[in-house]
């Protein structure tokens, strides 16, 4: 033990407040330490004078004055711990009648996603991707599935009108896929020419507009024939 350690102990050793392994160290430095006994002669010393002094007596109204310097202190933490309090009922309050509802309209959400995401995953192939597929969208356009079987390229008509280039037209369709419209775009356009048209719209195949997997009307469609003659 040091001298720096031995001073830590000193009070102590003088007190008999410490334990006795640590007397018995100190004890054993002080042995060989004029300095150590030195300062154990003044700590002796100024203990003496200590055990001398009478007692002060304290203030008469010290207790009062503890009591209300207590309460002066633990006043605005009982203000803020009441606020609290009263902060907590009235949200509780508020938001325990709303809990349940609340949470059937996350779980009703949950089930319905769930619901969605399996109608528009059923089917799909985990090994890449299926020759002749169709996109899995939300809104599937309307297309052409079939021709009527007329003579294509072209449309025959009378003799006075004939002439070959690109025949463009949309065709407009209802839910169950048939043509309620069309519109030649670019090309011929005369009754001959339309006749023929009719007759091929009306015994061509075509799938209408699907929406979330339901038919639905108003879809087109473009159709181009690459030749037109007209014949009489």
């Amino acid at each position: 033990m040091n001298c720096r350690q031995a001073e830590r102990y000193l009070p102590g050793y003088l007190d008999g407040a410490i334990s006795p392994r640590q007397h018995a160290v100190v004890r054993e430095h002080l042995v060989c330490c004029e300095s150590c006994n030195e300062q154990l002669e003044r700590f002796r010393r100024l203990a003496i004078c200590l055990a001398g002094v009478a007692p002060a007596p304290p203030p008469a109204d010290l207790a009062v004055r503890i009591r209300v310097r207590a309460v002066q202190s633990g006043a605005p933490w009982a203000d803020a711990r009441r606020w609290w309090s009263r902060t907590v009922v009235s949200f509780e309050n508020i938001l325990k009648p709303l809990a349940v509802p609340a949470t059937g309209g996350i779980l009703t959400a949950l089930v319905a996603f769930v619901l969605i995401v399996q109608n528009i995953l059923v089917g799909v192939p985990m090994t890449g991707i299926v020759p002749n597929d169709l996109p899995l969208n939300l809104v599937q356009p309307a297309r052409l599935e079939s021709l009527a079987p007329f003579p294509v390229p072209g449309v025959v008509g009378s003799a006075a009108h004939s002439e070959s280039g690109e025949l463009l037209l949309e065709a407009t369709l209802n839910a169950s896929g048939e043509v309620v419209y069309y519109k030649i775009l670019s090309g011929p356009n005369d009754q001959a020419v339309q006749r023929q048209l009719d007759q091929v719209m009306l015994f061509s195949r075509f799938r209408p507009q699907f929406s979330f997997g339901r038919p639905q009307a108003g879809g087109r469609v473009l159709v181009s024939f690459s030749e037109v003659r007209v014949r009489g």
